[in-house]
């Protein structure tokens, strides 16, 4: 006897909610059985998994070392970074540190090496050195923001100096409430030079408060975070972190990656360049993309009602 429509429906939100429900232990984060590890992504110091349809999980994983970045980091994160940014199986990616904290920062004794490295003892060589070293230290993050994919960063514990440089260059900042953040460079002697000099104005929106950070390196903590920009919502732990930044990655996952993709493209575009330069790029890039087959598609599901999660969008 064949089954019912609504025994049929019951039987498919069943076996979604076994595949994608994630299980609460304690305080513990989400049940490592619904991570499942993301073929071609094998790293050291990252944890690649697959988290939700089309969402995948990048997970600072030295939780021994407080998540410093070490060399090996920031080479690894360029090519995770740049293998997201071609794998059509993602349309989403989530940044989470592993253990306690989110990030201690850069690992000084590990890179240290490089940038003290004598080059002879000419001054221009030893700072020709230097600089190479400095650009592909950005690059590790430059390549989040180039990334078309949405990068939502989620904070629980410290986040420190680079930390701060890497969720400036994130579309998405969620925290839990034990989150703090702290732009420490000016207490080892430098200037931050990885991008929160660069990003966080525009993120904040708030230049004395900017000063005020970069020049105390004062903690700002999680409440702060929230009033001032940084941080868009807080949660109560990391549990609950972790399980509401999936949710909102599997949201944007289910809409056309065409249109996503354009927008996170068009806005940081237009962060850079004035109204008039940022329309004329929109209607440029428009001219192409309103072509797509996914208005269709999303038009067709609005009449009948349907949820953008209902349409099943061609990969991109």
């Amino acid at each position: 006897m064949a089954s019912s429509p609504l025994a049929t429906v019951t039987e498919v939100h069943q076996r979604r909610g076994r595949l994608w429900h994630f299980v609460q232990v304690g305080k513990q984060t989400m049940s490592t059985e619904t991570q499942k590890p993301a073929a071609s992504y094998d790293f050291e110091s990252l944890r690649i998994t697959g988290v939700r349809e089309h969402v995948l999980h990048v997970e600072l994983n030295r939780p021994e070392k407080r998540n410093v970045m070490n060399k090996t980091l920031w080479r690894e994160m360029v090519e995770c970074f740049n293998r997201v940014a071609q794998d059509s199986d993602f349309r989403v990616v989530v940044i989470s540190g592993a253990g306690k904290m989110f990030t201690a920062g850069i690992d000084l004794v590990d890179v240290a090496g490089d940038v003290l490295q004598s080059d002879g003892g000419d001054i221009a060589r030893k700072a020709w050195h230097i600089r190479n070293i400095i650009l592909r230290f950005q690059e590790s993050f430059n390549v989040i923001e180039k990334c078309p994919k949405p990068v939502i960063a989620a904070v629980h514990g410290a986040c420190i100096g680079a930390g701060v440089d890497l969720i400036t260059a994130c579309d998405v900042r969620l925290c839990s409430q034990d989150a703090w953040f702290q732009v420490k460079e000016v207490d080892i002697g430098i200037a931050a030079d990885v991008g929160t000099l660069q990003r966080l104005p525009k993120v904040i929106g708030n230049a004395s408060l900017v000063s005020e950070l970069v020049y105390t390196a004062r903690k700002m903590m999680a409440d702060e975070a929230v009033r001032c920009g940084l941080m868009s919502r807080i949660f109560q732990d990391k549990a609950d972190l972790m399980e509401g930044t999936f949710d909102m990655a599997a949201e944007i996952a289910s809409k056309s990656p065409v249109a996503v993709q354009g927008t996170k493209l068009n806005m940081i575009y237009s962060r850079d360049h004035s109204v008039k330069e940022g329309l004329d790029y929109m209607a440029t890039w428009n001219m192409s993309m309103l072509q797509t087959e996914d208005i269709i598609k999303s038009a067709q599901a609005a009449m009948e009602k349907k949820s953008p999660r209902d349409i099943t969008y061609s990969k991109l």
